[in-house]
């Protein structure tokens, strides 16, 4: 079975607006990279958060490798990002904006096999925002179909 060289968190597209982006290097053990390379992630409840100058990411569900055995590692550990001081300190201002949070929108390894996360400035949607997105994605959809039937 292929495994997938990138993971979406699709639910953060429905569930938030998305402001901003930025990429971050992500500090894992061996025993989570080989999960990972299965495919044994889950993105519930997962966020990242500014701490004392640094940034973590919490709530990310990596399942534990079938055989490691001892060497073993928690699935929803908080795992350290990679940042500039500079990008932590504009996510930091960005967080601290009232209804602002910092949600995990993709998990990749890049091309050197590192892994990357791509984290999301994010402000949550509200009820009638989802309905009007699953309105007009639906008329999109309609209006496709009619052009493709009247086509052929």
């Amino acid at each position: 079975m292929a495994t997938p060289k990138e993971f979406k968190n699709r639910r953060a597209y429905h569930d938030y607006h998305v402001l901003d982006k930025i990429e971050a290097g992500i500090v894992l053990i061996g025993s989570e990279v080989k999960s990972l390379r299965e495919g044994n992630l889950s993105f519930a409840e997962s966020y990242a958060r500014i701490e004392n100058g640094e940034a973590f990411i919490q709530g990310l569900h990596i399942s534990e490798y079938k055989n490691a055995r001892l060497f073993g590692h928690e699935a929803t550990r908080r795992r350290k990002l990679l940042l500039h001081k500079r990008e932590i300190r504009k996510l930091y201002k960005a967080v601290s904006i009232k209804g602002q949070t910092l949600i995990p929108l993709k998990v990749y390894f890049n091309k050197r096999g590192i892994a990357k996360v791509m984290l999301g400035i994010c402000k949550g949607k509200h009820a009638h925002d989802k309905r009007d997105a699953t309105r007009k994605r639906d008329s999109e959809r309609e209006i496709r179909r009619e052009i493709s039937r009247y086509s052929k």
